[in-house]
């Protein structure tokens, strides 16, 4: 059902979505479905996700991101998403924002990764203006030196989307699962993940950050609420997903060759 509101003259549409506590799968896979079966411009906003979960990119390999032995021991869901981008482990203490645009709605942005991180970058200082030392640094979201926001992209040829796992609150134990990957940012200084990142908490409140960030967004776009049922609207007969559950077994074979 959508949500009547005053349109902004001139600016283009952008549908905005709101959940809590939705699976990231499930987020994951309606995501994707809108961005490649949508011609509309859409906000997703997820207010935690109901258990800790490892997201990985599109390319990563388990035995290089994981301690595999403790994920395995553990049982700890392992995805593998549509999307290029690092490795996170997510949970409730996550809100996860989702920009999906066509690329004529968005004007100076061109389709590629660094242009839409340097946009995305603008968007995100009008959040957190006069907070913590906000910076994007290196493709990632960060108050001084201390990383909470992390992204990833995939482009297709008139649209894009740009998606964001924001820590603002983690459970120290469970930065034990990730490795210190062989590819991070230089301004990381080989710091473990619980040297390297920070919570949210300690700046904003999460009811602030996300009422912030709609109206960042309303800056570019006239946004209209939207409700949907994810089950529904994410699961349209015929679509295949791309992001998807590693199972136990290909877990012990990456254990095993490593």
């Amino acid at each position: 059902m959508t949500v009547p509101q005053a349109r902004k003259v001139g600016l283009p549409l952008m549908n905005l979505v709101r959940f809590k506590g939705v699976p990231i799968l499930k987020q994951l896979h309606l995501e994707e479905q809108l961005l490649r079966i949508s011609s509309d411009n859409w906000c997703i906003i997820n207010d935690g996700t109901n258990a800790p979960t490892v997201v990985m990119g599109l390319s990563g390999k388990p035995c290089e991101l994981l301690e595999l032995g403790s994920v395995l021991q553990d049982q700890v869901p392992v995805i593998r998403r549509f999307t290029g981008g690092g490795t996170v482990i997510v949970d409730p203490g996550t809100t996860f924002v989702t920009l999906i645009c066509n690329r004529d709605d968005v004007p100076g942005v061109q389709p590629y990764p660094r242009s839409i991180m340097h946009w995305s970058g603008l968007l995100y200082n009008k959040v957190f203006e006069g907070i913590g030392d906000f910076h994007l640094r290196e493709n990632d979201y960060v108050f001084g030196s201390h990383k909470f926001g992390g992204n990833a992209q995939s482009i297709t040829r008139k649209r894009w989307i740009h998606h964001t796992s924001f820590l603002w609150d983690f459970e120290a134990t469970n930065m034990a699962y990730l490795k210190l990957p062989r590819k991070a940012p230089e301004y990381r200084l080989a710091r473990s993940h619980k040297e390297f990142v920070c919570r949210m908490k300690e700046y904003m409140p999460r009811s602030v950050f996300i009422d912030e960030t709609v109206k960042a967004i309303g800056n570019h776009f006239s946004v209209n609420r939207v409700d949907l049922d994810v089950d529904a609207a994410a699961y349209d007969a015929g679509f295949n997903h791309s992001s998807r559950l590693l199972m136990k077994q290909e877990l012990e074979e990456a254990l095993s060759s490593s």
